[in-house]
């Protein structure tokens, strides 16, 4: 896992500005700690950072080889097989990682090498021979990248910051950007920032002297499922037990992300055993706080302590399991929350949940430098609530809205509310987003409205949670990896009934059978359990003091977004009795606050 940064121009000699190379570098180097390449040629510039994964000697970047330059993040989990069909096609190796894998068979197929490809990766590829920039993205947007044009080019990163080391980038937010966050739409291509987009999910952008083009490789499509229930058991099983155990190729310690719920225990079962036939004892992680067993109470997100859970289910698999428990206190400390914004270039997030989580992968970080996360089993087998609840089923919007009570989180400045217009945005998107959905001919009414919900949840919500477990995993240096966005096992999936993903009445029928004597009883029947938060009133007291402070400062900034109207008797309420939703407002104000402190944008309505 790396960061990758850098751009081509038509129209400026790349080597004369090694220093805005350097610095692009530079911003990325919480993602890369361990070495760092930059390369400039007449047209092009490849900068990289580098988290050594595998082949710690050998794979050195930016790698060249025939003129074609590649600055790669991620990793190839079938690096292995392509070696060898590359071998019989002529290709000859130096190392024995996947990053050269990647460099010979962008030779040997250009672009289409991304079809190939099997696992998360963002790269960039200089084609020197046809004077050309490649960027590609894996298929579920699991690794990020960003572009934004400049004088006769591109330039791309992957994350903003180093963008805006560029001098021709500046962090400039407009209506269009504040509209994309604030939604809550999760949409990618374009984002909060003015002139910078994603690379696609699943897709190519090449620039060369005609201009930039944009393509897919892939995407979700309808087809017809022909296996019965054992059938599709024994399948969802093979592929689960095939992604989660060829992600375990590491150089460097390794560890699972086990929080007693039946998605992380069943990754973690699985990758247990197979260390277990090679003599090595599996690591595993969780979180808590220090109040939770006596402070913890019920919301909409969560149903139960899950200490206890992953305890048993760490004994159960057979693991070496730490709890990492952190003090609330320590969730309110300035310079961790200003950390977690800096990691997200964004003032949106989800408070002490993203606090806790930077925290915790800063723990785990001292000891491995890869984990295995349980991350999109909802999304795949229909695990949320929304999947559910009539309510949610018949709303002719966006289902997390609903159930989550984010529609009403930083309420706006009501002349900044009219600007946007928000409503009608969430509206018109939702369209959109219902129209790229998939169907087959014969679809039930329930089954169209299900594949509806999998689609939006796989195409949006997941995104946003990717994007969160990348930027502060690896804000501290460590690469977290994700078996269930295996793209083979989200075909399959999603293309299965709703009858079949609900068999038994409940959430995740399919993987609840495939965990069935991997993990314990009390973890295949609990409830779905959202990632903890603190319970402590003396945290809520805290957030309300650095909410009231954020008001008050930046002379007046956050008050030109947010209706401090609405936000005043939040500050005032009993800490104890400060509802989660009312809360996660208060986060947001904070964290808006420490955006602008940051990146000081300009905002232009």
């Amino acid at each position: 896992m790396c960061g990758i940064t850098g751009w081509a121009s038509y129209h400026r000699d790349a080597t004369t500005l090694a220093p805005v190379l350097d610095a692009m570098t530079a911003t990325l180097s919480p993602r890369g700690p361990d070495a760092e390449g930059n390369w400039l040629d007449a047209h092009a510039a490849l900068g990289h950072r580098r988290l050594s994964v595998l082949d710690l000697e050998g794979g050195v970047q930016p790698m060249i080889a025939g003129g074609v330059v590649l600055s790669f993040s991620g990793e190839i989990y079938n690096h292995h097989e392509l070696r060898a069909e590359l071998r019989r096609r002529g290709r000859d190796f130096r190392t024995r990682g996947d990053t050269e894998v990647v460099l010979r068979a962008y030779q040997e197929w250009g672009p289409g090498l991304a079809k190939q490809l099997r696992g998360m990766f963002a790269f960039a590829v200089w084609d020197g021979p046809r004077q050309q920039l490649v960027l590609v993205r894996d298929r579920l947007g699991v690794k990020p990248l960003f572009w934004a044009e400049i004088d006769g080019g591109l330039a791309f990163a992957s994350e903003p910051k180093a963008l805006f080391a560029h001098p021709e980038i500046e962090p400039r937010v407009d209506a269009d950007g504040l509209r994309e966050a604030y939604s809550l739409l999760f949409s990618t291509g374009a984002t909060l920032w003015q002139g910078i987009r994603e690379v696609e999910p699943g897709g190519i952008l090449l620039l060369n002297r005609d201009g930039i083009t944009e393509t897919r490789y892939w995407q979700l499509e309808a087809r017809a499922h022909s296996d019965d229930r054992d059938a599709t058991i024994e399948r969802v099983r093979q592929l689960v037990d095939h992604a989660s155990r060829t992600q375990l190729e590491a150089d460097v310690p390794l560890c699972s992300l086990l929080s007693g719920g039946l998605d992380s225990s069943v990754v973690t079962a699985l990758i247990a055993d197979e260390l277990r036939t090679e003599g090595e004892r599996l690591r595993s992680y969780a979180v808590d706080y220090s109040d939770q067993a006596e402070q913890f109470t019920g919301d909409v997100l969560r149903t139960g302590h899950d200490t206890p859970f992953a305890a048993e289910a760490g004994a159960f698999i057979g693991t070496d399991h730490s709890t990492v428990v952190l003090d609330p206190m320590a969730l309110l400390d300035p310079a961790n929350r200003a950390a977690v914004v800096v990691a997200r270039d964004s003032p949106i997030g989800v408070g002490d949940m993203d606090t806790s989580l930077y925290l915790l992968f800063g723990e785990i970080r001292k000891h491995s430098t890869v984990a295995l996360s349980g991350e999109a089993a909802d999304e795949v087998f229909g695990g949320y609530p929304w999947f559910h609840n009539p309510k949610a089923l018949a709303a002719s919007t966006f289902p997390w809205l609903l159930v989550t009570g984010d529609e009403a989180a930083v309420p706006l400045h009501p002349d900044v509310a009219a600007r946007l217009d928000i409503p009608t945005f969430r509206d018109d998107t939702y369209r959109d987003a219902l129209a790229a959905v998939p169907h087959l001919d014969d679809e039930t009414p329930e089954e169209h409205r299900q594949r509806e919900m999998q689609h939006l949840s796989l195409t949006r919500w997941l995104r946003q949670l990717l994007h969160r477990k990348d930027r502060l995993s690896m804000a501290q240096g460590l690469e977290v990896r994700v078996p269930y966005c295996d793209h083979r096992l989200i075909e399959y999936a999603f293309n299965a009934p709703w009858a079949l993903k609900s068999f038994d009445g409940r959430e995740k029928s399919l993987l609840r059978a495939v965990g069935t004597g991997l993990v314990p009883e009390s973890v295949l029947t609990r409830p779905k359990n959202h990632y903890p938060a603190t319970h402590h009133p003396d945290y809520n007291r805290g957030l309300q003091e650095l909410a009231a402070d954020a008001l008050s400062t930046r002379d007046g900034e956050v008050r030109d977004i947010v209706d401090e109207r609405r936000i005043k008797p939040l500050l005032d309420s009993q800490a104890d009795r400060l509802e989660w939703g009312h809360r996660l407002r208060l986060e947001r104000v904070v964290d808006l606050a420490l955006w602008l402190d940051h990146h000081n944008p300009a905002i232009a309505l």
